[in-house]
């Protein structure tokens, strides 16, 4: 059947509501209803290459479900602990990512006090202090509690980021103490690719280091399945084939919507991990005219095949004008979209 629109939820095509936010800084974010449009989920992230990054140093997958903390505010230390905190880390060493990513770790069991994490890591840019700050935070499809961190503005481009992390035996709460299995991340940014969808005018700005690269015409989300406003940032490119490590051809992810059964959509840059997408389609005959899709951005197939190409899993595509609300901070790497007042307090568990 030929696709008509371009965002569903998993099996389902409709909007549903999250599980309650833990964010008490962003609740009214937190609450909006999600929707998605691919059946697919995001995982690690692929490289331009079609690989995921070589695991950091010492890293793991932990496999057990976290108990999620409270905010805490304690700088006690565990006098005895009997339980270790495994960290790891979502970006691969000597790895290259848009500047808008942040530093995402994992824990497993969830830290109840983070005051001795905070005071010993150190991020560093080439070579110097980073001006940033930890925010720690549930994922969306719930999961391992994640500690993000950003600086104040988006990474310099081209640049070396060093996450140091002496934490062996330290506190990570009454109780626990971390591994320090992860001692380090070493990563680089590329180009500062910035992208800029006008609602309105139904046009996709993209810049590569403040320079305008290329303008191409969209399609968003209609007015029943509008496209989130906010900034986001590219998570995945394509999707593995089922039981394999080798991405479809041509960026392929399979996607379900109203009106269509599960089809092969190309060049699909995911970045929400709800579902949407800037992503060929063909079939839409309105873009640059209209908004018409499930939430997705749609692009001509000659232009999202430049786009997929072009994007680094990091870069930052920021929206409009659209008739969506904000962006569910939870919803991908929506971390730019909390006022840095907010962040630098730090989430679930306080900075000190």
């Amino acid at each position: 059947m030929t696709p008509v629109s371009t965002r569903s939820l998993v099996g389902t095509g409709r909007r549903v509501r999250p599980a309650r936010a833990l964010l008490r800084a962003v609740p009214a974010l937190a609450a909006l209803a999600l929707t998605a449009c691919a059946t697919g989920t995001a995982g690690t992230p692929h490289s331009p290459a079609g690989t995921s990054g070589a695991p950091a140093t010492g890293t793991a997958s932990g496999t057990s479900a976290p108990t999620f903390a409270t905010p805490s505010t304690s700088s006690s230390t565990a006098s005895a602990p009997t339980k270790t905190v495994h960290v790891s880390s979502l970006e691969g060493d000597g790895e290259t990512y848009g500047v808008g990513m942040p530093i995402v770790l994992r824990f497993t069991p969830a830290p109840t006090d983070s005051s001795a994490f905070t005071k010993a890591a150190a991020v560093t840019v080439n070579g110097q202090p980073a001006d940033g700050a930890w925010y720690w935070e549930r994922p969306f499809k719930g999961g391992p509690i994640e500690a993000h961190y950003r600086p104040k503005a988006y990474w310099p481009a081209n640049a070396a980021i060093k996450l140091d992390l002496p934490i062996k035996g330290l506190s990570a709460g009454t109780g626990l103490a971390y591994d320090g299995k992860l001692t380090s991340v070493e990563f680089h940014t590329g180009d500062a690719h910035v992208s800029t969808v006008n609602a309105q005018t139904r046009r996709m700005t993209v810049t590569s280091n403040g320079r305008t690269v290329k303008t191409v015409k969209v399609s968003l989300g209609a007015a029943k399945t509008p496209t989130y406003n906010g900034v986001k940032v590219v998570m995945q490119k394509g999707e593995n084939v089922p039981g394999s490590s080798k991405l479809r051809p041509k960026g392929a992810v399979i996607m379900k919507g109203p009106g269509y059964g599960p089809e092969l959509v190309n060049w699909s840059v995911r970045i929400t991990t709800s579902g949407e997408y800037v992503h060929a389609a063909p079939w839409n005959s309105a873009i640059g005219r209209a908004s018409t899709s499930n939430g997705c951005t749609n692009l001509s197939t000659a232009d999202a095949e430049w786009f997929y190409k072009f994007s680094l899993i990091g870069d930052v595509v920021t929206y409009a004008g659209t008739d969506g609300k904000p962006m569910p901070v939870l919803d991908g790497y929506g971390d730019w979209n909390v006022p840095w007042g907010m962040w630098s307090q730090g989430g679930l568990l306080l900075n000190h």
